[in-house]
């Protein structure tokens, strides 16, 4: 399907953020290969970054809490992009934010279902490197810790909630249950919409 040139109030790009285990990752990546755009996941450059200091994903978000360094550097590559960047899909919390000529999705799901999910899948691998719980009644806790430390964060750096999803805070274009949508519909929504939303 060829798609026509946006208006300067849009661009080629889809930023996906959502709750910790709402499937941004699997979604932006089939969106990004269905569509032929580039992928850019400011959560892996987040990791890897707090890796480089031997931390695991919710030390550095505490860290990060009191230490902006990172949080800058990554916004800062997400302005950039807004700016110069086009046919990408970008999974990241703040992106919607600082690319307001994106179509923005966000990703829900309740925490116990994301702990069950993600330590019963590939992400269990990586949730025992980041050496988080595995009982899914614990690691839903910490991940309702990790987002409370990112509300924390981004309310003191912006004095936004990524987390956010009322008519009346009117952040996002899409939103996308994907308690009831796998990762194949929930890619397939987001398709769908953002081309009815860069036809309109």
């Amino acid at each position: 399907m060829s798609e026509q040139a946006p208006s300067p109030e849009k661009k080629h790009i889809i930023t996906i953020g959502g709750r910790p285990g709402s499937g941004k990752s699997t979604t932006s990546k089939a969106v990004a290969a269905e569509l032929g755009f580039d992928h850019y996941s400011s959560g892996d450059r987040f990791r890897a970054i707090g890796a480089e200091h031997q931390l695991d994903l919710l030390s550095a978000n505490k860290v990060a809490e009191n230490d902006s360094t990172v949080d800058f550097i990554i916004d800062g590559e997400l302005r950039d992009i807004g700016e110069i960047g086009d046919r990408i899909v970008i999974d990241s919390r703040m992106a919607w934010h600082w690319i307001p000529q994106s179509f923005k999705v966000y990703l829900d799901l309740d925490t116990a279902v994301a702990a069950r999910r993600i330590l019963a899948k590939e992400d269990a691998k990586r949730a025992s490197q980041e050496k988080v719980a595995t009982d899914p009644e614990e690691y839903a806790k910490d991940l309702d810790e990790r987002t409370a430390s990112e509300k924390k964060r981004y309310d003191a750096l912006y004095g936004v909630n990524p987390y956010d999803i009322s008519p009346e805070a009117n952040h996002y274009d899409l939103i996308v249950d994907t308690a009831q949508n796998d990762a194949d519909h929930a890619a397939q929504l987001v398709i769908d919409a953002f081309r009815r939303w860069i036809e309109s």
